[in-house]
């Protein structure tokens, strides 16, 4: 073997194993909300997300909550588009019942609160370029209203994609679409009861 291709194999090496450090950290501090977020997601939207979580590493500190009351099913989850413009599910549906309470999943100020191509949409602007959305719901906060984690801002409506019964709920990182998963630190722990 010469030494140019020596040299290439050993720096071949030595990024592979930087880039399984860089995983194997990312899976350590966020735990299973990273492994829920990179299943779904294409290489190149995982990137995007793994920067995320490593500059808003402060937002992590405390997951957020579930915008609507337990027990909660997720019926369809977040699955990043290939490319920016693609087909995708950029965002998660939460079953819900009709006229359910919908609250803040994170402190914030209400950056928007009203229709949306025939659906009401509440939008919630958390700092650092962090902005939840979850649809269709009627809005009982106006836009700039600060809200806090828990706080009521609404109630399951109908109209958007999601069959009635169901909110859709997602986040965006400066301008992009991430999986939810991330912030609400995963699915809630299933609890199983007895049979009688």
């Amino acid at each position: 073997m010469n030494a140019p291709t020596a040299d290439r194999g050993r720096r071949i090496v030595r990024l592979a194993s930087s880039l399984s450090m860089i995983a194997a950290l990312t899976l350590v501090v966020t735990g299973s909300a990273a492994s829920a977020a990179v299943a779904d997601a294409s290489p190149r939207a995982t990137a995007r997300v793994d920067s995320a979580i490593i500059s808003r590493g402060d937002l992590l500190t405390e997951p957020w909550r579930w915008p609507v009351p337990a027990p909660i099913r997720v019926v369809a989850p977040f699955r990043a588009p290939p490319t920016p413009f693609a087909a995708g599910h950029r965002g998660i549906d939460i079953e819900a019942a009709p006229a359910a309470s919908v609250t803040a999943p994170a402190p914030g100020v209400v950056s928007f609160a009203g229709m949306v191509a025939g659906r009401p949409v509440v939008a919630i602007d958390h700092g650092d370029g962090v902005v939840s959305a979850i649809e269709p719901v009627v809005a009982l906060v106006e836009a700039g209203a600060s809200v806090a984690a828990g706080d009521a801002i609404g109630t399951v409506s109908t109209g958007g994609h999601c069959a009635s019964g169901c909110v859709h709920f997602g986040v965006r990182v400066d301008g992009e679409y991430v999986s939810p998963y991330l912030f609400l630190g995963g699915l809630p722990r299933a609890v199983l009861l007895p049979s009688s």
